[in-house]
């Protein structure tokens, strides 16, 4: 395991330590995967995802890519909180040891992506903004975790009309994670089982665990008045 993370740039390592940063407030557990390979690093975290086979709750990552040192190979998971800045600036320190993520078991598809159609940015905030409010009015005013859990896990998980299907999970990945700036249309793709949403500073992938029927999209801002 390599004990330092050497970017091209200031910018590229900033942006790394952004994403990390963001991905902790998913909660105390959250981890990041990271994927190095011919000078670029996925970086992924999951907003959304099953502890057990019994939970019926979609899987929703969020997947940033930067440039890195070509040399490095790595697939690994560490905790969100474990990337830390050094004293150079190109330059990220890594955790001591590696965790495990039940969710990183399971890849994205690298290939075979299909377009499926459109999405406005503005509708994906205000869906995310819809479902902190969900939450916040759903839980009493001094939860325990188990409760906390399951009431994200039901709102975010949720199937989402205006989201053409996907669930709201979904919106508060790529709003917590960063992705939505300015006026900008997401592209949506699939892939088997996978649906993805991109944006330029992002994507969200999303992992079905039955079938929904979801429907191509076409919404790209607010309809006539």
């Amino acid at each position: 395991m390599p004990s330092r993370l050497l970017f091209p740039d200031a910018d590229a390592a900033r942006d790394a330590l952004t994403f990390a940063r963001r991905a902790a407030t998913l909660g105390a557990d959250a981890v990041v995967r990271l994927q190095a390979r011919a000078g670029t690093i996925a970086m992924a975290t999951a907003a959304l995802s099953a502890r057990t086979l019994l939970e019926d709750v979609p899987t929703v990552l969020a997947l940033r890519a930067l440039p890195i040192d070509p040399d490095l190979e790595c697939d690994l998971v560490v905790p969100a909180s474990g990337l830390t800045a050094t004293e150079h600036e190109r330059e990220l320190a890594l955790p001591e040891t590696a965790v495990s993520a039940a969710w990183a078991g399971v890849s994205p598809p690298q290939s075979g992506w299909e377009a499926h159609g459109e999405l406005a940015a503005s509708v994906i905030a205000e869906r995310s903004q819809w479902g902190m409010a969900a939450v916040a009015s759903a839980l009493p005013s001094d939860p325990g975790e188990e409760l906390v859990r399951t009431v994200r896990g039901r709102i975010w998980g949720e199937a989402d009309d205006q989201l053409g299907g996907l669930p709201r999970g979904t919106a508060f990945a790529a709003m917590t994670l960063g992705f939505i700036h300015g006026d900008e249309t997401a592209v949506l793709w699939r892939s088997r089982r996978w649906l993805r949403v991109s944006l330029r500073r992002g994507h969200v992938l999303v992992r079905q665990t039955v079938r929904t029927g979801l429907t191509p999209v076409r919404r790209t801002g607010p309809g006539p008045g």
